[in-house]
């Protein structure tokens, strides 16, 4: 592995290289009618989401750290024209647009350039964009229907891929409108120079999972051998048991906590509800971590795993991250501004360093409790972003770290 070869071995040692995916059109897509289906509560400004998500690439930038976009990473790789017709071969097939269209859509991301090819696998494509059209899908279909759907959730680059140690995994995701961010992130990791050699622990083929299912949000590196994974309405126990198994066989980690997590949309994933922010401290929110179950898993003797039951949430992060003791931070704020702080992504901070976090700016009560335990807050504007249900973490993922800095 070079010096500046992909490495994360722990939540909060100095960020030198992350990747991000700056909002485009895609979330113009987002309708009333649709936003359910899409994975949205509400309906995005996307000027001002792209202005705010600008901030916190800025501020990413402004303490050293290395902003790569996905969108200009896959150019690169179709800017090769066999790479551009595989892409497109594996994303507009006769499952996606019918087969009365595909040609057509093939052709309509081919004819333009590398650029314009990417924003309209993640853009996706409408009818009247593809011209007039024969079949059964174009006859039964509005203009303005999408023979091409999109993918509005790449912004939350955290859960499509992570990476551990040198290598990355890659999310079975759990709801099929984001299945194909995954293969983009393949895309990316296979055949971009950047990441020529890297190890792909999980996900490396390209193969139906379901109900096996994992993604990047439920996974946290909480030290050099150990990981800490939600089973959320979006990770399931038998994703993260194959996903443990693989690792283990690998010898990447070899202490895995799994944490069930309520399988409701304001613990979505387990970093809404609880992250590192320094070496020894997690921000947790009691009222849904208090009572959790934990599980402490480990490698088998004949392979496979063995699971025992862990004596709590801080104890078992403790374990997992090879330390004597964690502490917690926890906001204790009335029950109805905890909630608000909360539904906005409050626990959902992305360690620059050790004891240095970047978090909303609307999230106040909890910045502050953040700042008056040691912990130096970034902050970034949240008006729009927020309504997407996640926050700086949840949009980002972290390709290198600086150990040992």
């Amino acid at each position: 592995m070079s010096a500046d070869g992909p490495d994360i071995r722990s939540e909060v040692a100095p960020l030198a290289t992350v990747l991000l995916h700056r909002p485009g059109q895609e979330l113009t897509r987002i309708t009333p009618s649709n936003k359910d289906e899409l994975l949205f509560d509400e309906l995005l400004w996307l000027e001002h989401a792209q202005r705010e998500h600008d901030a916190f690439a800025e501020v990413l930038r402004a303490t050293g750290v290395e902003v790569l976009y996905i969108e200009r990473l896959l150019a690169e790789v179709a800017a090769d024209p066999d790479e551009a017709r595989a892409l497109v071969a594996r994303h507009v097939t006769d499952t996606t647009c019918g087969p009365q269209a595909v040609g057509r859509v093939r052709e309509l991301l081919l004819a333009g350039t590398p650029e314009a090819l990417v924003d309209h696998l993640i853009a996706g494509v409408t009818l009247e964009e593809v011209g007039p059209l024969d079949g059964l899908v174009a006859a039964a279909s509005a203009p303005t229907e999408l023979v091409l759907q999109p993918l509005p959730n790449l912004v939350f680059a955290r859960d499509s891929s992570a990476w551990i140690g040198s290598g990355v995994v890659l999310s079975p995701m759990h709801h099929p409108v984001r299945r194909r961010e995954t293969d983009l992130l393949r895309t990316i990791y296979r055949h971009h120079p950047r990441f020529a050699g890297s190890p792909v622990w999980f996900g490396g083929e390209a193969r139906e999972h379901y109900p096996a299912t994992f993604e990047g949000g439920d996974l946290l590196v909480v030290g050099d051998r150990g990981l800490a994974i939600g089973i959320s309405e979006r990770t399931t126990p038998s994703g993260v048991e194959s996903l443990a198994t693989r690792l283990f066989d690998a010898e990447v980690v070899d202490r895995i906590l799994a944490v069930d997590l309520p399988k409701v949309r304001a613990a979505m994933h387990l970093d809404t509800i609880v992250t590192q922010v320094d070496v020894d401290a997690f921000i947790t929110y009691p009222q849904m971590t208090a009572s959790l179950a934990c599980y402490q898993v480990m490698p088998a003797a004949g392979g496979g795993v063995h699971v025992t039951r862990a004596e709590g949430l801080m104890a078992g992060l403790a374990w997992a991250a090879g330390l004597t003791h964690a502490r917690a931070i926890e906001p204790v704020l009335g029950s109805i501004r905890a909630e608000r702080e909360q539904w906005n992504d409050a626990n959902n901070t992305l360690a620059l360093a050790p004891g240095v976090v970047i978090t909303y700016e609307r999230n106040v009560a909890t910045n502050e409790i953040l700042a008056s335990a040691g912990i130096k807050v970034y902050t970034i504007p949240s008006y729009e972003l927020p309504r997407g249900r996640g926050g700086p973490r949840c949009m980002s993922c972290p390709i290198r770290r600086r150990h040992g800095a």
